[in-house]
C-alpha cells in the first residue's frame, strides 16, 4: 500500500476512534466515519472489506496499543506506576471534556456479547494491559489476581469520573491502590 493509501486508512481509523470514544459504537456509523475522515466511501470498503466491526476492532486495537505504549513510558514501583496510569488516563479524560475515558470500555459494554470480532479486540487490549500491570507486579505471589483487580478498579474509576465529570473517583482509587499495592 502506498503512502496515500496508508494515510487514508489511518484517517479512517482516527475518525472511528474519535467517534467511538465520544459516543460509542452506534455513534460511529459508516457515514459519520466517512464524513469525519474526509475519505472516499470506496476507501472504507477497500481498507476494511469486512465492514464496520473490522474497522472498529482495528481502531480499538490501535487505541489500546497507543495507551499501552504510554504505559511503557511510566516508571517507578508498582504503586507509582499505577498512579501514573490513573493520572495519564484522567488527564486524557479531562482534556477531552469528559468524553474519552477508556477507548475499549464503551464497545465492550455495547457489543462484546453481540460481535465475536469486537469481543476479541476488546479482550486482546485488556489482556495486554493486564500483562503490563502483571509485569510491574512481578515477584508477588498474587500478581495475576492483582493485575485484574487493578485494571477493574481503574476502569470503574474512569466510568465514575466520566459520569461525575470529576477526577475525585480517580483520586480515591489512586489512594486505595497505593495502600493495596504496598
Amino acid at each position: 500500500m502506498g503512502q496515500k493509501g496508508t494515510e487514508t486508512r489511518l484517517r479512517l481509523l482516527d475518525a472511528t476512534q474519535e467517534l467511538v470514544e465520544s459516543g460509542g459504537y452506534f455513534n460511529a456509523g459508516l457515514n459519520q466515519v466517512i464524513a469525519a475522515s474526509g475519505a472516499p466511501r470506496g476507501s472504507l470498503y477497500f481498507h476494511f472489506p469486512d465492514g464496520k466491526d473490522q474497522l472498529v476492532g482495528e481502531s480499538i486495537r490501535r487505541a489500546g496499543q497507543a495507551i499501552g505504549a504510554a504505559f511503557d513510558d511510566l516508571g517507578g514501583s508498582a504503586p507509582e506506576f499505577v498512579e501514573g496510569v490513573l493520572r495519564l488516563l484522567g488527564d486524557r479524560l479531562e482534556e477531552s471534556g469528559w468524553r474519552k475515558g477508556c477507548p475499549v470500555a464503551t464497545v465492550a459494554l455495547e457489543m462484546a456479547a453481540a460481535s465475536d470480532p469486537l469481543q476479541q479486540a476488546c479482550s486482546e487490549v485488556y489482556t495486554s494491559w493486564e500483562d503490563a500491570l502483571r509485569a510491574r507486579l512481578a515477584g508477588r505471589p498474587d500478581a495475576d489476581d492483582l493485575a485484574v483487580t487493578v485494571l477493574a478498579l481503574i476502569e470503574g474509576a474512569l466510568l465514575l469520573a466520566k459520569a461525575h465529570r470529576s477526577r475525585e473517583p480517580l483520586d480515591r482509587v489512586t489512594g486505595a491502590l497505593a495502600t493495596l499495592l504496598r
